[in-house]
């Protein structure tokens, strides 16, 4: 594989999980509510929301970027936000709904993402 393509695909990821965590941060940092503490069921369900379609974002943002029609790069990001979520969960005390919502609705959201941008279905 040529370099070029190489710094792509590694770009595209990381890319893809900075859409994904810079949107969370900016979340909780913009309504001032704290990820490791139990929330509103209302909040939490905003928190999906906005957590999908972000996630949507990266999966898409991770194509874009790469140029290429496969998935392996998407499942590469979701295997990030699951472990990244997973290490947060290990390391932080307090209610851990966020890394949960993390690892088991906006990983595997980040791949239907990819598969969205790959049928069209996400505009170039």
């Amino acid at each position: 594989m040529k370099k070029k393509q190489m710094f792509r695909k590694i770009l595209a990821v990381i890319v893809g999980y900075l859409v994904f965590a810079v949107s969370s941060v900016l979340l909780f940092n913009l309504t001032h509510h704290h990820p490791h503490q139990d929330a509103p069921f209302n909040f939490k369900l905003i928190t999906i929301a906005y957590g999908v379609c972000f996630s949507i974002l990266a999966g898409a943002v991770v194509q874009l970027i790469a140029k290429q029609n496969t998935l392996g790069l998407n499942f590469i990001l979701a295997c990030m936000i699951f472990a990244f979520a997973g290490i947060s969960m290990a390391v932080s005390g307090g209610s851990h709904w966020t890394q949960l919502f993390a690892m088991f609705i906006f990983a595997p959201v980040s791949v239907l993402g990819g598969y969205l941008k790959n049928k069209g279905a996400v505009s170039k």
